[in-house]
C-alpha cells in the first residue's frame, strides 16, 4: 500500500495530529487518505496547512528529473509574477489556460495568443482547456502519448483549477478511485503525487506555487471564495469622473483625473462600487499615482485586472503597491 495520502501527497503518520498526513492509528493500515484531507471533501472544512519556501521547492525538485511541464494559469491570473515562474522553468514546457469557460466569448483564443508574446514574451506552445466544459481535458495525455513522454509535471499557481484539471484526467482514464483533494485554500496539495494514466504515461501532481503577497489574509475565507468566479465572466463597465472613485471590496479604491471609462474583468461576485471622492474610505492606506496611457491594464495580482480606456493620472489606494501592475491592454 502506498504510505501517502492520495489527495494531497503527504506521507501517512500517526503520531503527530498537528503535522501533515496524520491519520489515526486505529486507521492507518487501510487509509488513503489523510485526516485534513478527509475533512475538505467531506465537511469541507477549511484547513490551511503553511509551507515554507514552497516555490522554491518546486522548482528545485522538477529540475532534477527535468520532466516536461505542463503550467496552468488561468485568464485572471495572468500576472507578471506567474509569468515569471513559468518562465524560470527550464525544462521543456506548454502554458495551459485554464478556464476557457469564463473568458468572455468576445476575446479571441487567437488574440490572448499575440498578446501573451508581445507583453510578457512568451514564446511556447499555448493551450486552452475548461475542465468545466470538458474542452480539450484529454490535451495533456494525448501531448503525451503523441510525443511518446512517459512522465511529465503538472503545475500551477493556487486556484489554477490544476487539481480539478487531474481529477477529470484520471476520469478520463477510468481511475474512478483516484482523486485528489480540491479546495480555494493555498497547499491543499503539500507534496508531489505521481498518478499512473494507463499503462504508459505518468503525470506528478505538485503543490500549488503560491503569491509572494496577496491582498487577502489567510483566513478570510469568504474573499477568497468571492475571488475565484464560478460562473462565465461579464465585465463590468463603470463610467467615471474626477469627483468618483471606484471602491472594490473596500480593499482598493481607484480615481481618474479625466472622465474615463473602467471595464472590471474580475469575478462578479466582488463588490464594486461607485463612491464620491470626498468619502473618506481608504484615506488610511497608501496613495499611490500611475501615469497611464490609453488603452492600459491595471492588474490586481490574484484577483484580475481593470481596463482603463483614457489616458490619465490614475490614483490607487491599496494596502501594497506590490499588488499592483501596469501593462499594455489586449483590447
Amino acid at each position: 500500500m502506498s504510505r501517502n495520502c492520495i489527495g494531497c501527497g503527504a506521507y501517512l503518520q500517526s503520531e503527530d495530529k498537528k503535522k501533515i498526513g496524520y491519520v489515526p492509528l486505529s486507521k492507518n493500515s487501510d487509509a488513503k487518505y489523510c485526516e485534513r484531507c478527509f475533512k475538505i471533501m467531506h465537511y469541507n472544512e477549511k484547513l490551511i496547512m503553511p509551507l515554507k519556501n514552497i516555490n522554491t521547492y518546486i522548482l528545485k525538485e522538477i529540475q532534477k528529473k527535468k520532466y516536461p511541464v505542463f503550467f496552468l494559469v488561468d485568464f485572471l491570473t495572468i500576472n507578471a509574477e506567474t509569468i515569471r515562474t513559468f518562465q524560470s522553468i527550464q525544462n521543456e514546457k506548454i502554458l495551459i489556460i485554464s478556464k476557457l469557460d469564463i473568458i468572455p466569448k468576445s476575446i479571441k483564443k487567437e488574440r490572448i495568443g499575440s498578446w501573451l508574446a508581445r507583453v510578457y514574451g512568451i514564446n511556447e506552445d499555448i493551450q486552452f482547456i475548461s475542465t468545466k466544459k470538458k474542452i480539450h481535458t484529454k490535451l495533456v495525455t494525448n501531448r503525451m502519448i503523441e510525443k511518446q513522454i512517459k512522465q511529465a509535471y503538472i503545475l500551477g499557481y493556487t486556484n489554477s483549477g490544476k487539481s480539478t484539471f487531474i481529477n477529470q484526467m484520471c476520469l478520463d482514464s477510468h481511475l474512478a478511485n483516484t482523486k485528489i483533494t480540491t479546495s480555494l485554500l493555498p497547499n491543499t496539495t503539500v507534496d508531489f503525487i505521481h498518478i499512473q494514466l494507463g499503462n504508459s504515461i505518468t503525470i506528478i501532481d505538485s503543490p500549488g506555487f503560491t503569491y509572494e503577497k496577496t491582498i487577502y489574509q489567510e483566513k478570510e475565507f469568504n474573499l477568497i471564495e468571492k475571488i475565484n468566479p464560478k460562473h462565465f465572466l461579464k465585465p463590468i463597465t463603470y463610467q467615471v469622473k474626477p469627483i468618483t472613485s471606484i471602491l472594490i471590496e473596500n480593499k482598493i479604491r481607484l480615481n481618474s483625473d479625466v472622465v474615463n471609462s473602467f471595464t472590471f474583468y474580475m469575478s462578479n461576485a466582488l463588490s464594486i462600487r461607485r463612491v464620491f471622492e470626498e468619502n473618506k474610505e481608504m484615506r488610511t492606506l497608501t496613495k499611490s499615482i500611475y501615469k497611464l496611457t490609453e488603452n492600459q491594464d491595471v492588474v490586481i495580482k490574484g484577483i484580475g485586472f481593470v481596463h482603463i480606456k483614457k489616458a490619465c493620472h490614475l490614483s490607487i489606494y491599496i494596502e501594497d503597491n506590490d499588488f499592483i501592475e501596469i501593462r499594455d491592454s489586449m483590447f
